[in-house]
């Protein structure tokens, strides 16, 4: 190495994308001693990680692809993660309506394989398949905390109600919620806490191999100010930007790519009155939830259409709101139409591009590959994945890079909790009432939502105050000037969108003059009141 290089900033590993990849396998690296770089150029969350249809699920619907492994692995995961995160994950029912007009999309292996085998059915899924494919996911995954399957009465059932009176059976299966972009923030933290540095708003321009290290170019997207890091291996978890940066910012050469699949959703008025979910399959063969969304709204989704370009926004079309409506309006009671949509909300999914002939067919496993140029400045770049196996994307990351280092650890993220989840998987409620008997101001909502974003952070972030106004300026929604510092201070957040759409979901319930308001106190420096202190 060279005099220059040897006075230069140093970090063991550099990672490219503040998603739930980048952040997951920052987590694992710190960890496992390792020093640890990320920079996302935009908030953490802020592209795919936080536009899911959030939740930590198999993927009942990827059997009928055979993707068995893919399947087993996400659903061994959920009750991992469950125990890792009970305040920002909990279980979920979902109801499966049965009706014997139920087709298979057309280009699934399995209604290829029945086409043949039974050409009556004319693409039709029987219900003994559908049993026999609940049985696979009820036993695939060991499954020790969530109830398996049982058939639900829909003419006795509350679940039936808001159906139409043409489904008599459903199927009740489980599956797991979580709040997709705290999962990415409370990475991000657990990571910094083992040592890692995470810069957020930061672009990086360029990547190149000099001297056997990576020297990696990056810019403050706030300030313009600029800086180099070395670092001894590269991992692109660019996302829907992995193929540009391994091309445009890495130049690096590979046949590999991804598929850029835009998944759409709807948020509506509240639609029923129960908590539990529903899976529909529609007249093509395609899947859609309907899941009670924060409290007062129900959230459907998701669409799958291929995405040309990452840099455009996604953005669900009217074409994709009518789809949705249409779709969910086979099902309810009462027609679901554009008037009841609230909110709407889209992602771009970069799968693996295997070279199926459309978006709903490709594949949702993950590829990891190494580039290391002859053993001399290795790159890890990050395909596909989805968000209910990032822990074990991370691990098999970790197995490809630790490698490269010496005396780095085993793995260690199973069951470790991540910031605030440090409590039973049957302790929120418990929680809640503690918080609300120690802070006799919160009424239930406020307790509910304090401790499902940050559980036992919560008292933390509340301290020593004896009424509402202790907590300083109030946004609205319940939002405070003492919650936006811990937001600020601990959680990367610099703008108002950055709190009421990604750290929480609040924007569905405030004004756009209280947003605005909550901005600019926010870029007013004025959450540096000494008044506003936060709990160490």
């Amino acid at each position: 190495m060279t005099d220059s290089l040897q006075n230069r900033e140093m970090t063991d590993v550099f990672i490219i994308g503040g998603g739930i990849n980048g952040c997951g396998i920052a987590r694992d690296a710190a960890g496992r001693g390792l020093s640890v770089t990320l920079a996302e150029m935009n908030d953490l969350a802020s592209a795919t990680s936080s536009a899911s249809t959030k939740l930590f699920h198999g993927g009942l619907r990827y059997l009928e692809y055979f993707e068995v492994r893919l399947v087993r692995e996400a659903l061994k995961e959920r009750e991992t993660l469950l125990r890792a995160m009970p305040h920002i994950s909990w279980p979920k029912r979902f109801v499966l309506p049965y009706h014997k007009d139920m087709r298979f999309e057309g280009e699934t292996p399995i209604s290829r394989m029945l086409s043949v085998i039974m050409p009556w059915m004319k693409g039709r899924r029987p219900a003994w398949l559908i049993r026999f494919g609940l049985f696979l996911y009820d036993n695939l995954g060991g499954r020790k905390i969530l109830p398996g399957t049982n058939t639900v009465d829909l003419k006795t059932d509350v679940v039936g109600q808001a159906l139409q009176k043409r489904f008599s059976k459903a199927y009740e299966y489980s599956d797991c919620w979580i709040e997709d972009s705290r999962l990415v923030v409370l990475n991000a933290r657990d990571a910094q806490a083992r040592g890692a540095n995470i810069m957020t708003r930061t672009k990086v321009t360029s990547a190149k191999r000099v001297d056997g290290l990576w020297q990696v170019d990056t810019v403050d997207q706030n300030t313009g100010a600029t800086q180099t890091i070395f670092a001894r291996l590269l991992v692109n978890a660019g996302g829907p930007w992995v193929k540009k940066v391994l091309q445009d910012t890495a130049h690096v050469q590979s046949n590999e790519g991804v598929r850029l699949v835009r998944g759409s959703h709807i948020v509506t008025r509240k639609l029923f009155d129960h908590d539990k979910c529903y899976f529909f399959q529609g007249e093509d063969g395609r899947i859609i939830f309907a899941i009670p969304y924060e409290n007062d709204f129900t959230l459907i989704g998701t669409t799958d259409a291929d995405h040309t370009d990452p840099n455009e926004k996604p953005t669900c079309t009217d074409a994709e709101a009518d789809y949705l409506c249409k779709f969910a309006s086979q099902y309810f009671e009462k027609p679901v139409t554009r008037d009841d949509i609230v909110w709407t909300y889209a992602g771009v999914r970069p799968l693996y591009d295997d070279g199926a002939t459309s978006a709903t067919a490709a594949t949702r496993d993950y590829v990891l590959k190494i580039d290391d140029a002859d053993g001399v400045a290795p790159i890890l770049n990050v395909f596909g994945g989805k968000i209910t196996t990032y822990r074990k994307l991370a691990e098999h990351a970790l197995e490809k890079i630790t490698p490269y280092f010496e005396n780095t650890s085993d793995g260690w993220t199973a069951g470790v909790a991540l910031p605030g989840g440090d409590f039973p998987v049957d302790g929120v409620d418990t929680l809640i009432a503690n918080l609300k008997r120690d802070y006799d101001f919160l009424d239930d909502f406020w307790a509910r939502r304090l401790i499902k974003a940050y559980g036992t952070d919560a008292a933390q972030i509340l301290g020593d105050a004896k009424s509402g106004d202790d907590l300083g300026d109030a946004f609205g929604a319940t939002l405070t000037a003492r919650e936006i510092s811990w937001l600020m201070d601990k959680e990367y957040a610099q703008t108002a969108e950055d709190v009421v759409w990604r750290r929480s979901r609040l924007g569905l319930r405030m004004s756009a003059d209280e947003i605005s308001n909550l901005n600019t106190w926010m870029q007013s420096g004025a959450n540096a009141n000494g008044d506003i202190t936060i709990a160490s």
